[in-house]
């Protein structure tokens, strides 16, 4: 996120050396699916950019080129009272997200860019989020959830794609493979014994233990925190629920294996445990940012219920109906652990 919104600190400054001729409306068509990639951002201005955006010229902004999911256009326009930036949804394509910045004077938009930059930033974040959101709700696996919600009491969209690679009473983990990259989340809890189990020592200490059971590439190797770097944790709220998010890279003991990976850790005071998840990225060849974005967004996919207690009465009757059973909970469920591959 902060590279972004140096980004677009920069193409305003640079956009604002020549100048882009005004043009307040987009070109009339019907809906069509949005063009382009996830976090790819198109330029509308007269200013050839050395940046890792698409830029385009008014002129050359017609087309497919319209269609695209993330536009920013740029106008420097005398007439002008004052900058300002406006944003509009689904224009000519959807999912799309439009964000026209304008006002009288260079210094003007300059100025507004720098005071409003975090806003400008999430608003095409938030666009990416969202339509993350929108897939899984659309394309998700109900075995899956339905596995979530026996062993967790918590409800959550498991997306196409995910595989069921290891499940335990208090663990699940999901593997996402890519020709030369990898995406993974866990699932886990464990009692929750005071404020204490929110410590950063106690939550890296946690993921430690569940992590090992991810074995690696070579025999013996498995999944750790590293120690290289130190790991960032910060407390915030969504739809109102508390988390603390732990954020790092993640290398395999005994072999040479590492990425990033964020956590997000949360009380069910319905069951009075630590739930908590985990994911990470392998990709030693690609980029990793969309990757980790798209692993972020599975937070939003998870659901606590409302009703206190309701949580307790899923989880417990969900452990009587696998203690019946020897048969995996869900037709993904692999009966031998899968190592995470080091040929992504």
């Amino acid at each position: 996120m902060k590279k972004l919104s140096y980004l677009l600190t920069l193409l305003l400054l640079v956009t604002l050396m020549t100048g882009c001729k005004a043009f307040h409306t987009l070109m009339d068509s019907k809906l069509k699916a949005a063009q382009g990639a996830p976090y790819e951002l198109i330029v509308v201005c007269n200013q050839q950019l050395w940046f890792n955006v698409m830029q385009f010229p008014e002129s050359g902004f017609k087309g497919t080129v319209v269609d695209y999911r993330n536009i920013l256009k740029v106008l420097v326009d005398p007439s002008l009272a004052a900058a300002s930036a406006g944003v509009q949804y689904d224009v000519t394509a959807s999912p799309q997200v439009v964000v026209t910045l304008q006002g009288p004077t260079r210094e003007a938009l300059t100025q507004y860019v720098a005071e409003h930059r975090a806003e400008l930033v999430q608003t095409f974040e938030g666009a990416e989020r969202d339509r993350s959101i929108a897939f899984a709700n659309k394309f998700n696996q109900t075995e899956s959830g339905k596995l979530v919600r026996e062993k967790f009491g918590v409800e959550m969209k498991i997306p196409k794609g995910y595989i069921l690679a290891q499940q335990s009473d208090d663990f699940l983990w999901f593997r996402y493979e890519f020709p030369a990259a990898s995406q993974g989340f866990m699932l886990y809890s464990y009692p929750y014994e005071g404020k204490q189990s929110l410590s950063e020592e106690a939550l890296l200490a946690a993921r430690n233990r569940f992590a090992a059971r991810i074995p690696g590439p070579s025999d013996g190797s498995y999944m750790t925190t590293s120690k290289v770097f130190t790991p960032r944790y910060r407390f915030f709220r969504l739809e109102g629920r508390a988390w603390v998010e732990m954020r790092g890279f993640w290398d395999v003991e005994g072999d040479f294996m590492g990425g990033p990976f964020v956590s997000y850790t949360t009380v069910d005071t319905a069951t009075d445990r630590v739930f908590t998840l985990d994911c990470y990225v392998y990709s030693p060849k690609l980029p990793k940012r969309n990757y980790m974005r798209e692993v972020e967004h599975l937070l939003h996919l998870v659901k606590f219920p409302a009703a206190t207690g309701s949580a307790s009465a899923t989880v417990t009757a969900g452990r009587r109906e696998a203690a019946k059973s020897d048969a995996p909970a869900s037709r993904d469920a692999n009966p031998k652990p899968e190592a995470i591959s080091s040929e992504s």
